[in-house]
């Protein structure tokens, strides 16, 4: 079961996500870096993930493409800032059907023996930008995301 948290306090510009997976840190960080595993689990359910680049690297950049059922595709992109393996990760995020709304993404495994933290913090450029991104179904999406890394991570593990 998920220990899933989204903490969305009002008034500020940041989403927390918090949640635990039954892995090592390491298994995780290659879940969430490496691009055929990418592939597996980023986006909601129901879609396919293209992973048209993911340069995992300070300063490499990613794009992500979501085809959905009904041939609707949404792509996503951003560059990397920071990357510590396995511990750290901060990139940009910018849905391409709304250019100009980047945020920031701190992504972040702690080590708890066999298990692993995971913690994200994502902070938008208004307290509006992060409300309507809430109000479009953030939570949901990032639960489905999650619960299908979580797939990823016990297969690799």
């Amino acid at each position: 079961m998920s220990d899933l948290q989204v903490i969305v306090e009002p008034g500020r510009q940041d989403v927390v996500v918090k949640r635990s997976f039954d892995a090592p840190r390491e298994t995780v960080f290659r879940a969430m870096t490496e691009p055929e595993h990418l592939a597996r689990w980023w986006g909601l359910r129901g879609t396919e993930t293209v992973v048209d680049r993911a340069d995992v690297r300070p300063g490499g950049s990613w794009r992500f493409v979501e085809k959905a059922p009904d041939g609707a595709e949404h792509a996503f992109h951003g560059v990397y800032h920071d990357v510590a393996a396995p511990e750290r990760l901060v990139q940009t995020f910018e849905f391409e059907g709304a250019p100009g709304h980047v945020l920031l993404e701190t992504h972040r495994l702690e080590d708890q023996g066999s298990r692993t933290l995971y913690t994200a913090r994502s902070v938008f450029q208004s307290v509006e930008d992060r409300d309507g991104m809430v109000a479009a179904g953030m939570e949901s999406g990032t639960a489905q995301s999650l619960d299908a890394l979580e797939e990823v991570v016990a297969a690799l593990a």
